[in-house]
């Protein structure tokens, strides 16, 4: 299968500041506005950030805070007002839909907090779904998707649908399925969110041991201090801009 070749600039999206050479990702100066005029809302005001590669970052705050809105814009998923993103050294101005698109697909993951399972399949057939659309052979969409479901501790219910499975092994299928495709960056949206306390736990540490053990750079939205506690980083967002840096 061909891959788009990517265009690679210099590593500095604006005239705010180097990109230090250790950052998969790094933001200067993103805005994000919805709307015009009197109806304008910035969500996102004026967000200078760097994330190391390996990191697990927590970005928390209120509803409304900006959170998801700066995840989506540094995953590629929506472009900024102004400002620019630099995703392993390649400016995401300079990048094409369908660069994007493959960029997404196999050096991104993603989790979210309804968890986004097929009703109708099972769970490997969840996990391995990415393989598949991407044009993955039967034995390495096998293997693969073998592996993640064992990452998660799941290897016993590959079987199993959604609705046979509890919603912390959801969350966990839904976490092998965004690991299959051995992305460099993990974005997780609330990924406790419609969890108890104690399997939230539990989804917090998996997050913190890919990010440990595997090199994965792991960045979370989340309300849940469990969650953030865990992190190697946390970064409160309030009216669309960082508010406080608390470094570990």
């Amino acid at each position: 299968m061909n891959r788009p070749t990517y265009r690679t600039s210099q590593a500095t999206p604006d005239n705010r500041g180097a990109v230090p050479a250790s950052s998969i990702i790094s933001a200067r100066g993103v805005f994000k506005t919805f709307g015009t005029g009197a109806q304008a809302v910035t969500a996102v005001d004026g967000v200078d950030l760097d994330i190391a590669q390996g990191e697990f970052l927590a970005i928390t705050g209120r509803s409304g805070s900006g959170k998801t809105t700066l995840l989506n814009l540094l995953a590629g998923l929506d472009q900024p007002s102004s400002g620019g993103i630099v995703f392993e050294g390649r400016n995401l101005a300079e990048f094409s839909e369908a660069q994007l698109v493959d960029l997404r697909r196999t050096r991104i993951g993603f989790v979210f907090q309804s968890f986004g399972l097929i009703p109708l399949l099972s769970a490997f057939e969840n996990v391995e779904l990415p393989l598949h659309i991407g044009g993955s052979g039967w034995r390495e969409r096998r293997q693969k998707a073998a592996e993640a479901l064992d990452l998660v501790g799941l290897g016993s219910r590959t079987g199993h649908r959604p609705y046979e499975l509890s919603g912390g092994e959801q969350q966990r299928v839904a976490i092998a399925r965004a690991l299959v495709t051995g992305p460099a960056v993990l974005f997780a949206d609330e990924p406790t969110g419609e969890l108890d306390s104690v399997t939230g736990i539990t989804i917090a540490s998996i997050l913190r041991d890919i990010a440990r053990d595997r090199g994965v750079t792991v960045i979370t939205a989340t309300h849940d201090l469990a969650l953030a506690g865990m992190c190697t980083r946390r970064m409160e967002m309030a009216d669309g801009a960082f508010v406080q840096k608390d470094e570990e």
